[in-house]
């Protein structure tokens, strides 16, 4: 029996358009577009419009790829890549914000990311100088204080949905969940600044009020990352406990939670960075200062969204300097955020269950 191979370019592999032509073809349009806006441009005296050459020269280039690919190689391949086109422009342009983002506070943040910015705080600072260690240290003890009441409740409450909870309390449960997820973050901060108001009077503002805001904002976080590792988990794992004798809560604490735990703690990680960030809830509860305060349960605490706020709202002389200081913080939190985001990373490859012999 003879095995016939088929080569790229025969009559049964099909006809294909080089690897190079894409590249060219973009290559062409780009070029034939910024000569067209160039050539507005100089005509009417204005200045080139970068973004418009680039949005008509992808425009041109899905039209010219997409004939040259239906006449040569089929209308099958050619809707293949239009459609591929089309894709990866929608990326770029969805990426074209957060990288605009990104440059635009590395560029801002850079100028005060100094020693006096990490090692002091407002406090007696007028002008020029200071830093935002009092915000740094607010933002680390309310954000603390804050995943020490979720993490308990939210993962508390996933084990009970996944494990125990059946019928019409289990259904209230997740449906109340499901709410909370989409409650606004300032309705958060009112309810822990009227929660406290009513043992403590009107006008209270602490960094525990904050944590407490925080925790709400948590929770439904946690408790839905959690039921979702929980449910992963195999049910043969707990029949095989159960076959030997274990109880269910041991099961749970033996069996379950060791297997799901790289889940559960990359869902914890990001529900810390989903509030670390969070402005108006802290505003409300927490309030602003100058001066440094480690009592979470005395006097108010400065947070670094608040620092980032209060410095951009109530700008002094010079106003440059309250510029930079509040894009330097803006510069910390992000990189917060991208380090908690890392690091939810490893903790999940670090403590995923090891599949090899």
């Amino acid at each position: 029996m003879t095995v016939r191979t088929v080569t790229p370019g025969s009559a049964l592999a099909g006809n294909r358009l080089p690897r190079t032509t894409p590249w060219l073809v973009l290559a062409g349009a780009l070029l034939a577009s910024f000569a067209l806006f160039g050539l507005l441009a100089a005509a009417s005296g204005g200045t080139l419009s970068v973004v418009g050459a680039v949005l008509v020269a992808a425009i041109l280039y899905l039209l010219v790829i997409t004939v040259m690919s239906a006449i040569v190689e089929g209308t099958r391949q050619a809707m293949d890549r239009f459609v591929t086109g089309l894709v990866t422009g929608a990326f770029l342009l969805a990426m074209v914000p957060l990288v605009s983002v990104g440059i635009t506070v590395v560029s801002n943040g850079l100028a005060r990311f100094d020693g006096e910015f990490f090692n002091s705080s407002m406090r007696n600072i007028t002008g020029e100088g200071g830093g935002a260690l009092h915000a740094m240290i607010g933002t680390l003890l309310i954000t603390l204080a804050a995943t020490i009441i979720s993490v308990p409740l939210g993962l508390m409450t996933s084990i009970y949905l996944v494990e125990y909870g059946r019928g019409r309390l289990a259904k209230t449960i997740t449906f109340l969940v499901d709410v909370m997820t989409g409650i606004p973050s300032i309705v958060a901060g009112l309810f822990a600044y009227a929660l406290f108001a009513v043992f403590l009077g009107p006008g209270v503002r602490m960094g525990i009020v904050g944590a407490v805001a925080l925790s709400v904002l948590m929770i439904p976080v946690v408790v839905r990352s959690s039921e979702e590792m929980l449910r992963l988990v195999p049910n043969e794992l707990r029949e095989a406990a159960y076959a030997l004798g274990v109880p269910k809560w041991r099961t749970i604490v033996k069996v379950v939670l060791p297997t799901s735990i790289a889940g559960i703690t990359t869902g914890i990680m990001l529900a810390i960075a989903r509030v670390i960030g969070e402005t108006a809830p802290l505003l409300i509860t927490a309030g602003f200062t100058a001066s440094m305060n480690y009592n979470l349960f005395q006097d108010r605490m400065q947070s670094l969204p608040v620092y980032v706020y209060t410095q951009f709202a109530n700008q002094g002389n010079p106003a440059f300097a309250f510029f930079e200081r509040a894009w330097a913080a803006a510069l910390l939190l992000i990189l917060i955020v991208m380090a908690l985001n890392l690091l939810a990373r490893l903790i999940a490859k670090w403590f995923a269950p090891k599949t090899g012999r």
